[in-house]
């Protein structure tokens, strides 16, 4: 299959990055200060058991941002999709009804967002994607940072 547009995503905000970080630094301070040094943290310490599972919950929801990935890649005979790990999805253009690049809006935050007036709108940041009306009524948005790129090749595509 030849694909004809392509573009990945990963969470890539500073601030977003420097937030996790930092609350990932809360429990690892905390196991330091009660394990190794043996002083209470803070004045109504946690057990340093639930200091573990704050630490490894931390560096879990780190590695899950470090690895989700939407990928989308577009050709004259398919659109697919996948924000890894978590959805992989193909529809064929003869199943579409209406595909847009639209600017979304705030749909509630950033991820999959499930139950919006587009279907459900998978995001990394921005407030730009391809909204794809299915003939059997399904929506969704996929997301993209290149929407005039994007806008250019829909144009060219079967439906439009």
């Amino acid at each position: 299959m030849r694909v004809d547009f392509k573009e990945e995503q990963k969470f890539s905000q500073w601030w977003l990055w420097l937030i996790l970080i930092a609350i990932t630094c809360i429990p690892a301070i905390g196991l330091y200060k009660q394990v190794l040094l043996k002083e209470s943290f803070g004045s109504k310490p946690i057990s340093n058991t639930g200091l573990y599972i704050f630490l490894a919950s931390m560096l879990t929801c780190l590695l899950l941002f470090w690895l989700l990935r939407l990928k989308t890649s577009i050709s004259q005979k398919e659109i697919q999709f996948s924000f890894f790990p978590f959805v992989k999805k193909k529809v064929l253009w003869e199943d579409v009804q209406n595909a847009e690049v639209i600017n979304y809006g705030f749909v509630g935050g950033w991820g999959i967002r499930i139950g919006t007036s587009y279907g459900t709108v998978y995001n990394v940041k921005g407030n730009n994607g391809l909204y794809v009306q299915l003939k059997d009524g399904n929506k969704f948005v996929i997301g993209t940072q290149i929407a005039k790129e994007l806008d250019r090749f829909i144009q060219s595509c079967p439906l439009t």
